[in-house]
């Protein structure tokens, strides 16, 4: 989420070319270089378990960090690509752009609920049911929100809340150009099963009626 940056911790490689990447990957790094922003290029390793780590996570390429290298100053990136094995599918190479503070990027913001007091339908045993507790904006890397705000004061068991009823930070909107939901009142498990077996008894309690058959066709007694 963008309310913490996270820090990446990188260091400032002597050399380039592909012999200097080979010896980074032999001392257990993976190459790379920072770019953008108005200054030069910067190539740089980053120890291979920390990126592993982050990579795995998930979401590394919509995540801004503040990179931090030894005798520069810190910089906030996002990564714009990450070379790979062909056969091991392990990062062999990294690439990171530097942000001016006009710069629009796509990043997951936090979802921050109010107005739970004041919800009729959790009031009711209603469950709130967060269909997106990350929502992807386009922002302005200068002014990132910490999250966004939902209120589902007056919700009521069964509805739903939508994108196009959250005010956005100004300079924010969503990357997908839909009224997706964000959030939902369900209603608890044990009243939807209740409501399914009231539905199977009704089924059962209607009465059959017995028809008579046609003339000529009466049964023997």
């Amino acid at each position: 989420m963008a309310g913490e940056i996270p820090d990446l911790i990188a260091q400032e490689r002597t050399g380039t070319g592909k012999g200097a990447a080979r010896q980074a990957r032999r001392d257990g790094m993976v190459p790379g270089i920072v770019f953008g922003g108005d200054a030069d290029p910067l190539p740089i390793n980053i120890p291979f378990n920390l990126l592993f780590k982050k990579l795995k996570e998930g979401r590394f390429k919509s995540t801004l960090f503040n990179m931090k290298v030894e005798g520069h100053d810190d910089v906030r990136v996002i990564c714009r690509d990450v070379q790979r094995h062909v056969v091991k599918d392990l990062p062999t190479h990294i690439d990171f752009m530097r942000l001016k503070r006009t710069t629009k990027i796509n990043l997951f913001i936090g979802v921050n609920v109010i107005g739970e007091d004041n919800c009729p339908g959790i009031r009711k045993g209603g469950v709130l049911s967060l269909v997106r507790p990350e929502v992807e904006l386009v922002v302005t890397a200068g002014d990132i929100p910490e999250s966004i705000t939902i209120d589902v004061t007056g919700l009521e068991i069964g509805d739903n809340l939508t994108i196009s009823s959250v005010d956005l930070p100004t300079g924010a909107k969503p990357t997908i150009d839909r009224d997706f939901v964000i959030a939902q009142i369900s209603a608890p498990s044990g009243l939807a099963s209740q409501d399914d077996d009231d539905e199977d008894v009704a089924a059962d309690e209607v009465p059959t009626t017995e028809m008579d058959a046609p003339d000529g066709e009466q049964a023997d007694d």
